[in-house]
């Protein structure tokens, strides 16, 4: 990649050049069989989620109906139509967390955030989500924030976990 394009990526691109560049991507993938979710994994890197003007662009330009578009979108749970956070949080309720308070650290997830599951904070810092199970049935109750599994969580340990994940990115940042 040259110097060019590594600053491009850097910055912040404006919605119309993020159309832009993915017209370049949908004439790519147009008469390549199975583009669709290829065509969507991009733009979701690109956009940061699936805005609806891209959704029609890339119907308009696989010549898919918008229904089959946005049908795929919304049954595979990797796409998303609404702006994430830099971290996602996902609470396990499965049953073992359930039972061993994943309800109430939930509650206090949500309270601390000011957003509800599906959500993400104004600052984009954090997306809520609810999961099925890590695998951590033992150390319940358990949350993830982005590859990082939290075990025998406590609702008053909500906000050192969060703040774990404003550092790094402060310290990133510096």
């Amino acid at each position: 990649m040259n110097e060019e394009a590594k600053h491009a990526c850097m910055e912040e691109a404006s919605e119309e050049e993020l159309l832009a560049r993915l017209d370049e991507v949908i004439a790519e993938y147009k008469d390549k069989p199975g583009a669709l979710i290829p065509v969507l994994q991009i733009a979701q890197a690109m956009f940061g989620y699936l805005p609806e003007s891209a959704l029609k662009k890339i119907s308009l330009g696989l010549n898919k109906p918008y229904s089959e578009v946005a049908g795929v979108v919304t049954f595979y749970s990797f796409f998303s139509t609404q702006p994430r956070g830099k971290h996602m949080i996902r609470v396990c309720l499965g049953t073992a967390c359930y039972v061993r308070g994943g309800k109430q650290v939930l509650s206090a997830i949500k309270d601390k955030l000011h957003i509800d599951v599906g959500e993400t904070t104004k600052d984009r810092m954090f997306s809520l989500e609810v999961a099925r199970c890590f695998g951590a049935c033992g150390l319940a109750p358990a949350i993830m924030v982005d590859n990082d599994v939290h075990q025998r969580v406590k609702p008053a340990r909500i906000q050192a976990i969060l703040d774990q994940y404003i550092d790094k990115n402060t310290e990133k940042n510096k």
